[in-house]
């Protein structure tokens, strides 16, 4: 990859910015030519169902944009809301009739659930063929194994973009800070199928400084505002900030900022995404090529050759 590549751009500082919102915008795009070739195999557009309980604000928003990127992939998208006391049996039937209904392909629970719901046994429910989440224990076992298999978004969306900064990244070592089941768990099996050397830390680890500025690529998910220093970066890495955290500034007003230590960082990374705009944009650019994949699978056609290089098959 070169600097003439559109997600890479400078800064004004050392680092090149990785640009999220670019790269989501070419997958989307590669998305939306491959849904069109399959429509003409399948007789439809693949179909992405999102299950959205109660009225939480956050969620209504990434289902909005989620239900909108989804239908300018050419991909048809059904939304399912609900009020926040529906029972646990309603929600799990639920889960059942999208499971049976052979027209939709992809099946995507927006978390957090509403208090009393038993959030994993409802992910659990969802047939793996269609986990566009890549959460379930099925996808989650095919990951270990190595096997095929429906791959979390943001952990992919991490890898792509380490890709287009860095090019192959066979040897390269992979620092994780953070491990949580949604984020650094399995970006770490990612980027071992990556044939990286990966060591998976997180806030009890000894000396994480020092581990951290040993790496070629350091991934910050711990969900810690500011936790990674510029001096904890190895100079000239790659740096995937996955965090999103909302701080409060001395005039009480509210910004978004990620788990690294941004401005002084950009002295020392090579390459680093900004949050937002980094690895945010790319979890739903990951779920459409999930939704992609699994219609292809289930119909026992070929990946439409636009999206077969964005990810593991």
């Amino acid at each position: 990859m070169t600097e003439a590549d559109p997600i890479l751009r400078p800064s004004g500082r050392r680092a090149v910015l990785i640009d999220g919102k670019a790269a989501a915008a070419q997958i989307d795009a590669a998305v939306r030519a491959g849904a069109l070739e399959l429509a003409a195999a399948l007789g439809r557009p693949p179909c992405l169902a999102v299950v959205l309980a109660g009225e939480d604000p956050a969620s209504q928003v990434y289902v909005r944009n989620k239900v909108r990127r989804t239908e300018r992939a050419a991909m048809t998208s059904v939304e399912h809301r609900l009020p926040a006391d529906i029972s646990q049996d309603a929600l799990m039937a639920l889960i059942d009739r999208l499971n049976a209904d052979e027209g939709v392909d992809g099946i995507l629970v927006q978390l957090p659930l509403p208090a009393g719901l038993d959030a994993s046994a409802v992910v659990q429910a969802i047939d793996p063929a269609k986990d566009v989440d890549g959460l379930t224990a099925a996808s989650a076992g095919a990951l270990v194994l190595g096997a095929p298999g429906l791959r979390p978004c943001t952990p992919s969306g991490c890898v792509y973009l380490a890709r287009r900064a860095l090019g192959d990244l066979t040897g390269r070592h992979v620092v994780v800070i953070g491990r949580s089941i949604l984020v650094g768990k399995p970006a770490a099996l990612l980027f071992l199928e990556a044939d990286c050397t990966v060591t998976l830390a997180h806030s009890r680890t000894r000396d994480l400084p020092a581990l951290a500025r040993q790496a070629d690529i350091l991934v910050a998910a711990a969900g810690r505002p500011g936790m990674v220093k510029a001096d904890w970066i190895k100079p000239g890495a790659a740096v995937i900030d996955v965090g999103i955290n909302r701080v409060e500034g001395p005039d009480r007003t509210s910004r978004l900022t990620g788990d690294v230590d941004f401005e002084p960082a950009l002295d020392a990374a090579g390459f680093i995404t900004p949050a937002p705009g980094g690895v945010g944009p790319m979890t739903i650019a990951m779920l459409l090529v999930n939704t992609l994949r699994a219609a292809a699978r289930r119909a026992g056609l070929p990946l439409p050759s636009a999206v077969a290089d964005l990810g593991a098959d």
